[in-house]
């Protein structure tokens, strides 16, 4: 039985070879971040607060083009599968449509909305000053990063569609160049390093949009190279902007879906957050310090899960079904045996990491019990990613979104809401009881994985294999 979930040395290899460039990638990315977040919160924890409030929003936009890139990328993978170079060059021609529309949409509701909405996180118990001070350095923080959205999706269109080919190691490379020019210029505009004068959260968001701007001249300036002999969907990419009708309203029917449910999906972690901040200001402090590590941790992770959707999407395109099937048993394992390690490793820290921050007593140590409740449970929360990716794959979006979003808005959130708004529990038990909800949402996914309520070639019908260029 065991060998139906063991993969051989090639399976892993494979495997391997896709996700390790992510895994590098990420991993680079989100303990640069750390550091970003350690540098802000060794400034101060009026500024972290801020920052973390502000971050809990930029977080719904940044879901919001993930999910707009998926409905896309679900095809792309797929036509890269059948051998359709014109059908990848649509499928990304789509994300950049997509992606125009949501930097207006979020621009827009950033400046009109943004006091508001990052006060929603400021309202729990402490200092009214604090409070103020804190909104404050959200709002400077906001009004800065809003000029990154441009690069940031232009640079995420890119390295997705190389990523559906096949090719990681140019995203990673422009990503790990990316986060330490942002390293970078965050010692220096944050602290006032270097003669240049000392900005705080602000010179944080000028950092983080030079190195926006750094990635996408990398990634897309070596595609366009390199397009006749190796990216060869780059060729005649921005000839014409519109795809056939057809086409369009087929990725659009399936990633609607994906779109609504990455951003409902993050409304509702964002909401959660706020759930969980009417109990204190302290909470906001410690759920940004216990986010920041387990995002560092969640990387390899993250990466075997993105890579089971695109072993899988590659083999349902080539119509290799029953391939399909096993290799998606293989990764699920897979990612929930590591988990269980990466878990150990993640409460581990617990007893040190909270300590490197300037704040009180009390954000650590509620800091420092969010990460050891989220470690118990890491395992299950891993098994729900590989579980979704798997169900993408085939372009059952609308399934991916009840599964996702649906269950947070339906289970999740109202728990929070309950128990943070109209009980006494303490908050680390909330924070438990919501997590540990996960185990409901894995258990369904495993059961459709296991139905192959997912198998299906989406690229089957579409457009003709395009003539070699």
């Amino acid at each position: 039985m065991l060998k139906k979930y063991i993969g051989t040395k090639q399976f892993y290899k494979l495997a391997l070879a896709i996700a390790l460039p992510i895994m590098l990638q990420n991993g680079i990315t989100n303990f640069v971040s750390m550091l970003d977040n350690i540098m802000i919160g060794r400034v101060g924890q009026a500024q972290m607060t801020g920052v973390s409030a502000a971050n809990q929003l930029i977080f719904v936009f940044n879901l919001a083009v993930f999910g707009a890139l998926s409905g896309a990328g679900i095809f792309g993978a797929q036509f890269h599968g059948k051998g359709d170079t014109e059908g990848v060059r649509n499928s990304f021609r789509f994300k950049l449509i997509i992606c125009a529309v949501l930097v207006v949409i979020g621009t827009v509701v950033f400046s009109v909305f943004g006091k508001d909405l990052i006060m929603l996180y400021l309202r729990g118990e402490g200092d009214v000053l604090d409070a103020e001070a804190s909104l404050e350095y959200g709002l400077k923080y906001t009004r800065v990063i809003m000029f990154t959205f441009l690069p940031f999706v232009l640079s995420q269109c890119y390295a997705s569609t190389l990523r559906e080919t096949g090719e990681t190691v140019l995203p990673m490379t422009a990503g790990i160049v990316a986060v330490f020019v942002n390293l970078a210029f965050n010692w220096i505009l944050i602290y006032g390093n270097l003669g240049f004068p000392a900005m705080g959260v602000e010179g944080a968001a000028i950092a983080t949009g030079i190195s926006r701007v750094v990635e996408i001249l990398i990634i897309a300036i070596t595609t366009h190279v390199k397009a006749k002999k190796k990216f060869l969907f780059a060729q005649g990419l921005y000839r014409k902007i519109f795809i056939p009708f057809a086409l369009f309203k087929s990725i659009s029917w399936r990633g609607l879906p994906l779109l609504l449910n990455e951003t409902l999906w993050s409304a509702g972690m964002a909401t959660l957050a706020q759930c969980y901040s009417v109990r204190s200001l302290d909470v906001m402090a410690a759920i940004s310090i216990t986010n920041t590590l387990y995002n560092v941790f969640n990387v390899a992770i993250f990466a075997l899960s993105t890579t089971v959707g695109i072993i899988v999407g590659h083999s349902l395109g080539a119509g290799k079904v029953d391939e399909a099937r096993d290799a998606a048993r293989k990764m699920i394992a897979l990612v929930f045996v590591l988990a269980i390690v990466v878990g150990g490793v993640y409460a581990a820290c617990s007893t040190f990491f909270p300590n490197i921050y300037e704040t009180s007593d009390s954000v650590k140590a509620l800091a420092s019990s969010f990460i050891i409740v989220g470690a118990i449970f890491l395992p299950v929360s891993a098994t729900c990613h590989a579980c979704y990716y798997t169900l993408r794959a085939g372009g059952k979006t609308f399934i991916t979104f009840l599964f996702d979003s649906v269950f947070v808005w339906v289970l999740a959130v109202p728990t929070a809401f309950i128990l943070s708004y109209f009980t006494g529990l303490p908050i680390v038990a909330v924070y438990a009881s919501v997590v540990g909800l996960d185990m409901i949402k894995a258990v369904v996914g495993i059961i459709l994985v296991k139905k192959g309520v997912w198998v299906n070639n989406i690229v089957e019908n579409e457009e003709k294999p395009a003539k070699a260029e």
